[in-house]
C-alpha cells in the first residue's frame, strides 16, 4: 500500500481576510456553499426587484475559457453579468475588482470574495494584475469578467476602453464575448446609496478573437479597443456613437470604483 502524507492547506495560517484576498484563493468548501445561496439570491431579487432579463446567452462560449467585456455604469453590472451565466459556473467566473476598494474593508472583502468572486486587481501593479487574469484564462472553463472603460460613467454614456484588455487578448484565441448592460445607471448610478427598481437588461453579443494580432503593436491594441467598444455599442438599444480609429486611447488598465 502506498504510503499517505498528509499536507495542510497552504493558506491554513492566514486569517480569514488574507486568504480571502489572496488570488488564486485556495478552495473552500463553506465558501461555495455561500456562494451558491448568495448568487441565487441575487438572481432572483435581479428578477423581481428589476424584471433582469437576458438577451442572447446562447453566443456565450461555454465549452472554452473567454472574456465578459461590458458597458461600466453601476455596481449592478458585475452582479448582472455574473446572473447570466448557468449556476454551475459561479465559482469558475471572476469579475476583475479594484482592490483598493473592494477588498479594502472586511464587509467589502466578504462580499468581493464570496458572494461575486472577485479577482483583486491591484492598479498600481497592472502588469502583475494582468498576469493573473493570463493565468486564471489559461486553466479550461474559466470566465473573466472586465469593465474596459475602468471607471462607472457618470453620464450614462460609455467612456473610452483603456488599453489592458487589448494587452490581455491580442495573439491569442481567448474568445471575448461584448455585452451591454441597459438600465443600470438608471438603477444605481455611481452616487445613489440603494438601487431603484429600474428595469434590467443585458445585451450578449457575437465573440471576437485577436489571434491574428501582433502582442506588443499599440496601435494594434487601439483598434482592438475601438473594435471591442463598437461591438458593445452596437448591443446598446439606444445606440449610443461610435468611436472613429483615430479616438484617443488612455494606455493604462485601471479598475476604479
Amino acid at each position: 500500500m502506498d504510503d499517505w502524507t498528509y499536507e495542510p492547506a497552504p493558506d491554513l495560517e492566514q486569517t480569514v481576510a488574507e486568504r480571502l484576498r489572496a488570488f488564486p484563493r485556495q478552495p473552500d468548501m463553506a465558501v461555495y456553499a455561500l456562494r451558491g445561496v448568495f448568487q441565487t439570491s441575487l438572481r432572483a431579487i435581479l428578477r423581481a426587484y428589476n424584471g433582469f432579463d437576458v438577451r442572447g446567452a446562447e453566443n456565450l462560449p461555454m465549452e472554452e475559457s473567454f472574456v465578459m467585456v461590458s458597458n461600466h455604469s453601476s455596481h449592478l453590472d458585475a452582479i448582472c453579468l455574473l446572473a447570466s451565466l448557468p449556476l454551475s459556473r459561479m465559482h469558475a467566473a471572476f469579475p476583475a475588482a479594484a482592490a483598493d476598494y473592494f477588498f479594502a474593508s472586511f464587509p467589502r472583502t466578504v462580499f468581493s470574495a464570496i458572494a461575486i468572486n472577485g479577482l483583486p486587481f491591484d492598479r498600481t501593479k497592472g502588469s502583475g494584475s494582468l498576469e493573473s487574469c493570463r493565468e486564471l484564462l489559461a486553466k479550461p472553463g474559466r470566465i473573466l469578467i472586465l469593465f474596459p472603460e475602468g471607471t462607472r460613467t457618470l453620464s450614462g454614456t460609455p467612456g473610452r476602453f483603456r488599453l489592458g484588455i487589448a494587452r490581455l487578448v491580442a495573439g491569442t484565441k481567448t474568445p471575448v464575448v461584448p455585452c451591454y448592460l441597459s438600465g443600470a445607471y438608471e438603477a444605481w448610478p455611481k452616487g445613489a446609496l440603494l438601487p431603484r427598481p429600474r428595469p434590467l437588461r443585458l445585451h450578449i453579443g457575437q465573440p471576437r478573437r485577436f489571434g491574428d494580432v501582433t502582442p506588443g503593436d499599440r496601435d494594434a491594441a487601439v483598434s482592438i479597443c475601438m473594435q471591442l467598444r463598437n461591438d458593445v455599442l452596437a448591443l446598446s438599444p439606444e445606440r449610443a456613437p461610435c468611436y472613429p480609429a483615430s479616438f484617443p486611447v488612455q494606455a493604462p488598465i485601471e479598475f476604479h470604483r
